[in-house]
């Protein structure tokens, strides 16, 4: 039995493997057991790998801290890459806002622990490191670090601090979830104000009754107007057609528009009338609008398209149809000539039926090719994150330079590359079934590591000094300001309850809560308004950990 005892005792890369699978399996086997109707989820490998380090299990430290980073690189990364090509479609209708709610929360957890630090008599050396555990932030541990040695001080306590609050830390932010979720939100909280299928689009119908338009070409019309809208059918003396941009407008033209929200009253002063029809309505067959015409949603599969400007393909001179709107991860946006197509957009395309077969074969429609992983994003992403997150950023007034570490950098990076990566000819497309897939193995890594390495020394750390202290702070700046604000973005902002929780959960930096939230959700608000949230919430708590240094040691 020497063979078996050294697979899991003897420290090797093959121990390392097995340990930590084993470790992964039975969390994510606990984590689906339900007490009260609550579970866990894949935080329970948190848990299991605390007790297997408390029962002696432990690997090479040099492995545990590179399958700890990896796994945090790839679940951040992961998650960026997903949310990025609607991020900044996202942050414009209500980053700003969540944002300031997410900054709000941290000065409120700074403000608690300054109260406490005085009223219970904690340095603030101790109680930066009590900070960054209840907050699950690390890269501000290591700003307060580097700002205690360059003032002489001892840094030590703030990472033994950091180290006994840290496991709470993970599990605050969820049980204020579970508390919010079973006493305090009703059933329309769970209702998302802001579902998965954002439409950033608008159909209307008008009537040419101004006297103005009448003989304009649609170029010169779109001229005047200074609106973005797409002409998906006229009619004309009640035949139908698609028109192209020399058409020009008669009296008594119905037009059928794509635009927004915000300019059917120009559009309205264009054309002269809007009807009353709603074409916005659900469930529309509108392959029955007209004879002649059909609709169908094509998904772009070839590559070779990836990066291209919808108007260099001359899709409506070539073939004679038109491409009304265009779905990306969710979001519905017009399809303008300037917009840059991504691999797995879905074209919604008007025309003929043998005309919207030939787009077929010029796009694609092949799920199937859909579903190959493009790793070449996912590690070139990595090593671009690394530099990111190692870039030092000098602010006035802050000794020590400012990184965004493994975490931020991923973030970022994912975010940019998923946005505009396309432009460059990258390929980010991956199925949403490969992306939870990456982000669940790169999560549990980290979970699991982090475990293993906590349970070591959890019991030992809580003798030392005033450990118990430490863990009931913690707790408080963890739980606190995540009941309030939670509640509060939810009674005062209107939130939905997955919005909030990916709120907070970036505000805090904790990947974990996020998870549950996930879990307990099944859609994406929640890590939208995460990677919305997180790093300017992030970079905050960097520069407050070191300006309590500065005014209060």
């Amino acid at each position: 039995m020497n063979w078996f005892e050294s697979l899991f005792f003897e420290q090797s890369p093959l121990q390392a493997v097995c340990v930590i699978s084993v470790i992964i399996a039975i969390g994510l086997g606990l984590g689906k057991i339900r007490i009260c109707g609550i579970s866990l989820g894949v935080t329970f490998v948190f848990f299991t790998g605390i007790l297997a380090g408390h029962l002696g299990f432990a690997i090479d430290s040099d492995m545990l801290k590179y399958a700890q980073d990896f796994g945090l690189m790839l679940f951040i990364y992961e998650l960026g890459l997903k949310v990025g090509p609607g991020f900044f479609s996202s942050f414009r209708t209500g980053g700003l806002r969540l944002n300031m709610m997410g900054l709000g929360l941290v000065l409120l957890g700074t403000a608690v622990a300054i109260g406490l630090s005085f009223g219970l008599d904690i340095h603030m050396s101790d109680m930066v490191g009590i900070i960054s555990g209840a907050t699950t932030n690390t890269p501000s541990l290591g700003a307060a670090q580097q700002a205690l040695n360059q003032l002489g001080v001892e840094a030590d306590g703030a990472a033994l601090s950091c180290a006994v609050t840290y496991p709470l830390g993970v599990v605050g932010v969820i049980l204020a979830f579970i508390f919010v979720k079973k006493f305090v939100a009703r059933k329309e909280d769970f209702k998302s104000h802001s579902p998965n299928d954002v439409d950033h689009t608008y159909v209307a119908e008008f009537r040419v009754t101004n006297p103005a338009t009448n003989g304009l070409t649609l170029r010169e019309a779109h001229e005047l107007v200074g609106a973005n809208f797409v002409i998906s059918r006229i009619w004309h003396e009640d035949k139908v057609s698609i028109p192209d941009s020399d058409y020009r407008l008669s009296s008594g033209d119905r037009v059928m528009a794509i635009t927004t929200d915000d300019d059917l009253p120009r559009l309205t002063l264009l054309f002269g009338e809007k009807t009353d029809t709603d074409w916005n309505r659900p469930n529309i067959d509108w392959d029955n609008v007209d004879k002649n015409l059909i609709s169908r949603t094509i998904a772009v599969s070839k590559p070779a398209l990836n990066g291209r400007r919808l108007g260099s393909l001359k899709l409506r001179n070539h073939y004679g149809i038109n491409i009304s709107r265009v779905t990306r991860s969710g979001i519905r946006l017009l399809a303008t000539p300037n917009l840059i197509l991504q691999l797995g957009d879905r074209l919604t395309i008007v025309g003929e039926t043998d005309a919207v077969n030939r787009i077929e074969e010029l796009v694609g429609n092949s799920t199937s090719d859909l579903k190959d992983p493009n790793l070449a994003a996912i590690f070139i992403g990595m090593v671009l994150s690394l530099i990111v997150g190692s870039i030092p950023i000098n602010i006035p007034g802050i000794s020590v330079p400012i990184k965004l570490g493994l975490a931020g950098g991923p973030i970022v990076v994912g975010i940019l590359i998923g946005c505009f990566g396309p432009r460059f000819h990258m390929v980010t497309y991956t199925t949403r079934s490969a992306n939870l897939m990456l982000r669940g193995i790169g999560l549990s890594l980290f979970l699991a590591c982090l475990g293993l390495e906590s349970g070591a020394k959890f019991l030992d750390t809580i003798m030392k000094a005033d450990g118990l202290l430490w863990i009931a702070t913690g707790f408080i700046i963890t739980v606190v300001p995540s009941l309030i604000m939670t509640i509060i973005s939810m009674r005062w902002w209107k939130l939905d309850f997955a919005t909030a929780a990916g709120m907070v959960s970036g505000a805090m930096a904790n990947p974990m809560s996020l998870s549950y939230a996930n879990d307990t959700l099944h859609n994406d608000d929640a890590s939208v308004a995460y990677a919305t949230t997180y790093p300017l919430s992030m970079f905050a708590r960097v520069v407050i950990a070191q300006l309590l240094i500065i005014c209060f040691v």
